[in-house]
């Protein structure tokens, strides 16, 4: 009783989240051993004050502004989101970088090999999931020809996501002469205590100069054109060159520092400005202050005057963000939320329809896409800040996962991101208040339940 005691006093103490404190506590008392165990495995987050004395994933108070970023001048409209990014931020703003959109597998996969084939320093890589089927043995074979012509090739894959595939994609590299090293991997003996803290980071730089991010991982469920496959996704992913690579390449460092419990190295990074684009990276994870890209995304939504545009497979945002979406749209700003139809969780999307009706009573639009499943997470701001990368608009990323975005602030850039809403709204379904409250009780019932479990999924 005496450890159920514990567990539910330091609940009590360290959860933000009332209803994960409420939750926790009642499974600590209830089931006095089983209830600590599980709190003490899943409900206990220990890497962020560890990670606070390791170089790499806890903010740095020594890290230094970025020797290439240089203070930006900004138009009126950019300021006051680039200020609220920064106040939070351990990365400067840098100019002269260009984005490009790649759409699935298709598009992203080659155009990766083809800067893996042609690196001459080294290939820095890290994903959640590494599968092993065509499309990953493509990627295995173009990283150990890279590493045996003596490119320094690192990959990181993520101690859980490695599990999604067999044969392990970390140990076919490790037989063919990459570097590799795995994420808070789970283990029995002694227990892990980190399965709920997962590296959800998508990063590929080769030589400082050219880097890729976004929502996908590596293998062929991100061909989307292969339509007789039921487990196909849509995604999408960015091509990024100029300064603002030297940052991701430094998130890279940081987290292999902290999986291999070296030192940070230093790499060379290209550094020349290539385009107009505005950039800066944005990490987040329980190692980090939490809530800074919760801080991030309600700053930017306060601050629109005309459009919030999200797209995520994930929706079920904290109170915080549900009250700036509220009050944007009350002021007459156009806020649409678009979430896919097909969800390879659905109890994340029973969860996510148990409080849309939160946002349609104050005129925020829901929109449904049509199948397969869509993966893609955008956010965008009154046509000139956008926001890609990994992260959800769920508890998972915005509390657990170490997650990484990069903010964008481009004109021209945002208008393509703009044209993709529009063009991705048309084809999708509006959801009404009418239907949401039109569920039936045991319909409410599901969804609400998995609502309540959302603080644990």
């Amino acid at each position: 009783m005496v450890t159920a005691v514990g567990a539910a006093g330091h609940a009590l103490i360290n959860k933000r989240d009332p209803r994960a404190a409420l939750g926790w506590i009642v499974v600590s008392l209830t089931i006095p051993l089983a209830g600590s165990l599980l709190y003490f495995f899943f409900g206990v987050n220990r890497i962020r004050t560890r990670a606070k004395t390791l170089p790499g994933l806890g903010s740095s108070p020594d890290r230094q502004p970025s020797a290439i970023a240089a203070r930006v001048e900004l138009p009126l409209e950019f300021s006051e989101l680039a200020g609220i990014s920064g106040a939070v931020s351990n990365f400067d703003l840098t100019t002269g970088n260009s984005v490009e959109m790649l759409h699935n597998g298709e598009q992203t996969y080659p155009a990766m090999l083809r800067e893996i084939e042609t690196a001459d320093s080294h290939v820095f890589l890290s994903t959640y999931i590494f599968e092993t089927n065509r499309t990953g043995r493509e990627f295995i074979d173009t990283l150990a020809r890279a590493a045996a012509r003596g490119v320094d090739t690192r990959v990181i894959v993520d101690g859980v996501g490695r599990l999604y595939s067999h044969p392990r994609a970390d140990r076919l590299l490790a037989k063919r002469g990459v570097m590799v090293a795995r994420f808070l991997p789970p283990r029995a003996i002694p227990p892990s205590v980190h399965v709920n803290l997962r590296n959800h980071r998508k990063i590929l730089v080769t030589d400082g100069r050219v880097a890729f991010t976004g929502g996908m991982n590596i293998g062929d469920r991100h061909l989307a054109d292969r339509t007789g496959n039921p487990d196909r996704v849509v995604d999408a992913h960015f091509r990024i060159v100029g300064p603002v690579v030297e940052q991701l390449q430094q998130v890279f460092l940081d987290n292999w520092a902290f999986v291999t419990g070296g030192t940070v190295d230093r790499f060379p990074a290209d550094g020349r400005e290539t385009g107009p684009a505005k950039c800066r990276t944005i990490v987040e994870g329980p190692d980090e202050d939490l809530d800074k890209l919760l801080s991030i995304l309600v700053g930017a939504v306060s601050a629109a005057r005309r459009q919030v545009a999200i797209m995520t497979p994930y929706f079920i945002p904290p109170r915080e963000l549900v009250g700036a979406l509220q009050a944007a749209a009350l002021r007459g700003v156009e806020v649409t939320v678009i979430l896919p139809g097909k969800n390879n969780l659905p109890f994340v999307s029973w969860a996510s329809r148990n409080m849309l009706w939160e946002i349609l009573q104050r005129g925020v639009r829901v929109f449904l896409q049509p199948p397969p499943f869509v993966h893609t997470k955008l956010f965008l701001v009154d046509g000139h800040y956008v926001q890609v990368g990994a992260a959800n608009m769920d508890p998972r990323s915005l509390r657990l996962n170490f997650e990484l975005v990069v903010e964008i602030y481009d004109r021209d850039f945002a208008t393509t991101i703009d044209r993709h809403f529009e063009a991705v709204r048309i084809q999708s379904r509006e959801v009404t208040l009418e239907e949401v409250d039109g569920r039936s009780l045991l319909v409410r019932i599901r969804d609400g339940l998995a609502w309540l479990l959302s603080p644990y999924l």
